[in-house]
């Protein structure tokens, strides 16, 4: 183990002109015109499903009854196969699951001093993973208690309902102090696994060590951090000889830190299948103390394009490594704001996380990354969405979830459903209003303007969908006026198609304005909780209906709301 205790890390990095969460501008220009043109015969590759990954803090509400119907409602619509990231896996406590805190207890050492290993709370917590038809990104972390340095002693707190120890309040984040004990806890977890769910499923696992090193995550150097991965990357690889093994899970601020891991990986030669990191879209001033309904003192925003711009230094960055050009990235943490546990009661702009703003600005998302992709030498393989479900909330408590209070399906969940919907080729779609990705090269900082924009697939049987959207990253921007927008779809293999049209905006797949419209019940009775559910899928916006193919061509008038998705699956007929 290194001699070095310090806590310094290499200088962080804000990467282009942002700042923290982007303003409200009640003066943008609306579009109110858009041009859509679709080219079903021009293939762009297999569409990579960027979006199938999420996590959270709290490893032990994997396994309550509401955790499991939740991974088996991804399951259920996508067929399985996200990747689930829980931290806290190797803290020591007590399995209970609070905010930001949860423990897989897995470590621990006898009256001797000898090492013992409890799988009691992983088991329970991979097992609904990959009971789902998911797999587990596995992020070993963080220090045991049994494993905690001396140096671990100067962080004091004075214990309260909330904050039992110092070991909670983030002694855990302290290198452990002897990594042959690590070493060994990491084989004895690996074994384990290996063992319970077999060779084929833990070799699609990803094995990545720690959670962003740069901040107070990490409670030592880098180079101890460094060391730290050599012994764990070997452990894994001991034990599990394919395993995909990598790092590092910096923040976006953590570039320095990223460059000096890869140096250190790349001069040793060490084992590195995936390069991960993480960016978030904005920070608003947290916890005003105002009155519940209060407006924000500030009218505050996430930025989209602060994200692309991070996504794509990160990736130059890693370009620069000739050996690591064909590594997948993997975003383990993408997300509109932070943190994950903060809502509207805390601070009013959190309420996006409620409404139809949000899946919109995700389906938004993920397209760009795709683009990015196009671009880039760098390519982004998973783009992981930090939510999952709040026990203890009340409804719409605005947290970014999935799940509000009473199970009910948040509107986010079904910005997932329309993209599942997506065929596996993604074909070229092109709008006359859509904010290009080239434009981060001249930007000032400012957050995404409105536009339309359209991401487009073919299936096998040569079915087409089109997802089109309006969207601004001002959560305040309203619009009186719908988009006209002329859909063009060219080149098709067939000359009827069946049409189905899914809609998310205010009045569709929106279980939160439905909750509104019955006076916002912190006790709905169960015929409210039935409106409510009624309202949480993902909705037609009209019946289904039939339309012939002109010359391979067909020609669809949408009009879009501000903010809102349509997904058109043409499917063809006989």
């Amino acid at each position: 183990m290194s001699t070095e205790t310090s806590t310094a890390h290499v200088g962080r990095v804000s990467l282009g002109p942002f700042p923290p969460a982007a303003p409200s501008d009640p003066d943008a220009p609306h579009v109110l015109l858009a041009r859509v043109d679709v080219d079903a015969s021009a293939g762009q590759g297999p569409l990579t499903r960027v979006w199938e990954s999420f996590g959270y803090d709290e490893i032990n509400w994997t396994y309550t009854p509401t955790g499991k119907r939740l991974l088996r409602t991804f399951a259920d619509f996508s067929g399985g196969g996200y990747h689930v990231r829980p931290h806290y896996v190797f803290c020591s406590g007590s399995g209970f699951g609070i905010p930001h805190w949860g423990s897989g207890n897995v470590y621990h050492e006898d009256a001797d001093g000898h090492p013992y290993y409890d799988f009691t709370i992983v088991d329970q917590a991979y097992d609904a993973i990959v009971g789902a038809g998911h797999h587990v990104l596995v992020e070993l972390g963080f220090t045991p208690r049994d494993l905690l340095p001396p140096e671990a002693a100067e962080l004091t707190v004075t214990p309260s309902p909330t904050v039992y120890t110092s070991y909670e309040a983030g002694a855990w984040g302290y290198p452990p102090r002897d990594f042959d004990r690590w070493a060994g806890l990491i084989e004895a977890h690996a074994r384990h696994c290996l063992e319970r769910y077999g060779e084929a499923e833990v070799t699609a696992w990803l094995w990545e060590l720690w959670n962003e090193p740069d901040i107070s995550y990490w409670r030592g150097t880098p180079a101890q951090f460094n060391e730290l991965y050599t012994v764990t990357a070997r452990a894994v690889r001991n034990v599990i000889p394919n395993a995909k093994v990598g790092g590092p899970t910096v923040t976006s601020g953590g570039l320095n830190f990223l460059k000096g891991f890869l140096d250190y990986t790349s001069r040793r030669n060490e084992p590195l299948d995936f390069i991960s990191y993480h960016t978030k879209g904005s920070r608003f001033p947290t916890r005003e103390y105002r009155p519940l309904d209060s407006l924000p003192t500030e009218q505050l925003n996430p930025s989209s394009t602060k994200m692309l711009y991070d996504l794509r230094a990160f990736n130059r960055a890693i370009a620069e490594y000739e050996q690591y050009r064909d590594l997948p990235a993997i975003v383990d943490e993408c997300d509109a704001a932070v943190p994950a546990h903060f809502g509207r009661y805390d601070n009013r702009n959190y309420e996006f996380q409620n409404t139809e703003y949000y899946p919109v600005f995700q389906v938004k998302l993920m397209k760009k990354i795709l683009d990015l992709n196009a671009r880039e030498i760098v390519q982004v393989k998973r783009a992981t969405s930090w939510s999952f479900y709040f026990e203890g909330e009340r409804y719409f408590e605005g947290t970014r979830s999935f799940l509000t209070a009473g199970g009910i399906e948040k509107p986010l969940l079904n910005a997932y459903r329309m993209l599942s919907l997506l065929g596996s080729e993604r074909i070229r779609a092109t709008s006359d209003v859509a904010w290009d990705v080239a434009e981060l090269d001249e930007t000032d900082g400012s957050s995404m303007p409105e536009e339309v924009d359209a991401l487009a697939s073919r299936a096998d049987d040569g079915t087409v969908a089109v997802l089109v959207w309006r969207h601004i990253d001002d959560q305040y921007q309203t619009s009186e006026q719908e988009t006209a927008v002329s859909l063009t779809v060219r080149n098709v293999a067939g000359g009827t198609f069946r049409v189905r049209h899914y809609r998310i905006d205010a009045d569709h797949s929106n279980s939160h304005t439905r909750w509104k419209s019955l006076g916002s019940p912190q006790d709905p009775t169960g015929e409210q909780l039935a409106e409510i559910t009624a309202r949480q899928g993902l909705e037609k916006f009209e019946p289904a209906s039939t339309v012939e193919a002109e010359s391979g061509l067909l020609s669809l008038d949408i009009s879009l709301p501000l903010p809102a998705a349509s997904l058109l699956i043409l499917e063809p007929i006989g």
